[in-house]
């Protein structure tokens, strides 16, 4: 008997443990609400790629997650940061300081980027990039509780960049918006092309966001360059692609090369306006069975839409930051950043994916070519995958980092 009570008792004290420290850890949670903040393009030139698709991908996964992580509840909310630096950090620094926000995610615009990503970096405050494209976020700018994850310049540039060129497109004139995004995304692709043995012309600069771009596709024009690199997203390159096709620019021998185009951009365009561009993009919808069935879920609650990459990455981003969360016993950004680190990224956008040191999320890429519209099967069925592109080869290696932080270790 002296045996059973001394094993109840010491059963009952493993338990009392167990509940113990799961009370601490979730009283490591801030203010009893772990609250994530949607900070994206409401009603400009990128809201179909990203906008109210990303607020949903961001519910999706806290809802997939279970609502809660470790034992309090998640909150997501959002904000129209109208592509401006200023009210980008605002909005940012209220959050934070006001409504006590854990996280932002998505993050369009890398002037928005650079202000928002330094406040998090110094209010300690984890920020997950999934729209922002420039390099400079996870390299000069980088940040130890900052994240880029779905794409970047570099990936758009090797992708479509080399493979233009090894198509015979070696001589290149660049449309660019006139913005640290296009100006990065031009520098990266140049360099690419280069390396793969092929001649930048010249450049011309575009204001953003642009409505008329006559002007400067006849410079492009004029050129004579084989491709016109397209510096630029969103509305953008929608109307750069439109008017080049009012101007015969195509069935005059040139090549146009959308440097960063969506599944929502080429929605806009139809296909027989859009057929035969070959794109680098970090999604596709309809790529296997697990792409199709999150994307249906998501379409569902979209009006039919389907969802770009950078929605996707939304919803890859904060699954995996809430697994962090949870892997960590906190919400305390530089604990969670360094369990984001730690995870493989495993869900239907990334298989194997690994977040490096210097917060760039690495996984596999696609180049795709837009298809015909008799090669189409229906609504959204746009893309033709001609090849992957690893993680490894897409991204900038980590060997040539300019990144601070890691440069002192």
């Amino acid at each position: 008997m002296k045996v059973i009570g001394r094993l109840l008792l010491a059963s009952a004290l493993t338990m009392s443990l167990t509940l113990a420290l799961a009370a601490g850890a979730a009283a490591q949670v801030s203010d009893d609400v772990v609250k994530i903040g949607v900070l994206n393009d409401q009603s400009g030139v990128y809201a179909d790629l990203c906008g109210p698709g990303s607020v949903e991908a961001a519910k999706m996964a806290v809802e997939d997650f279970g609502g809660k992580v470790l034992g309090k509840p998640v909150e997501v909310i959002f904000a129209d940061h109208q592509n401006k630096a200023d009210i980008g950090a605002n909005i940012a620094n209220k959050w934070i300081d006001t409504e006590k926000v854990d996280m932002i995610a998505d993050l369009p615009n890398t002037a928005v980027c650079l202000a928002v990503q330094k406040i998090c970096q110094d209010k300690n405050r984890i920020d997950i990039i999934s729209t922002g494209a420039s390099v400079i976020l996870t390299n000069q700018n980088c940040s130890p509780t900052g994240f880029h994850w779905t794409y970047d310049n570099y990936a758009s540039a090797t992708g479509t960049g080399t493979a233009m060129v090894q198509q015979g497109g070696d001589t290149w004139f660049f449309l660019t918006a006139d913005y640290a995004f296009g100006h990065d995304l031009e520098k990266s692709t140049s360099e690419a092309v280069v390396k793969a043995g092929g001649k930048v012309l010249g450049s011309v600069r575009h204001p953003f966001p642009t409505n008329d771009f006559s002007s400067f596709l006849l410079q492009a024009q004029a050129s004579k360059a084989k491709v016109i690199g397209l510096a630029n997203a969103g509305g953008d390159t929608i109307n750069a692609i439109k008017q080049a096709a009012e101007f015969g620019i195509v069935q005059a021998g040139q090549r146009l090369a959308g440097m960063l185009v969506f599944i929502s951009d080429i929605h806009a365009l139809g296909l027989k306006t859009a057929q035969g561009l070959v794109v680098t993009t970090g999604f596709y919808w309809d790529y296997n069975d697990a792409t199709r069935a999150w994307s249906k879920r998501w379409s569902a609650r979209m009006k039919g839409a389907m969802p770009t990459m950078a929605q996707a990455g939304v919803y890859s981003g904060v699954l995996h930051y809430l697994k962090a969360v949870q892997a960590a016993g906190t919400d305390e950004a530089k604990a969670v950043s360094k369990k984001m680190k730690e995870l493989p990224v495993n869900d239907f956008f990334a298989k194997n994916g690994k977040v490096r040191e210097d917060g760039r999320m690495v996984h596999d890429m696609y180049l795709v070519q837009v298809k015909k519209p008799e090669e189409s099967k229906g609504p959204w069925d746009y893309y033709k995958v001609l090849k992957v592109i690893p993680g490894e080869v897409a991204y900038k290696p980590i060997s040539e980092t300019q990144c601070p932080y890691l440069l002192k270790k």
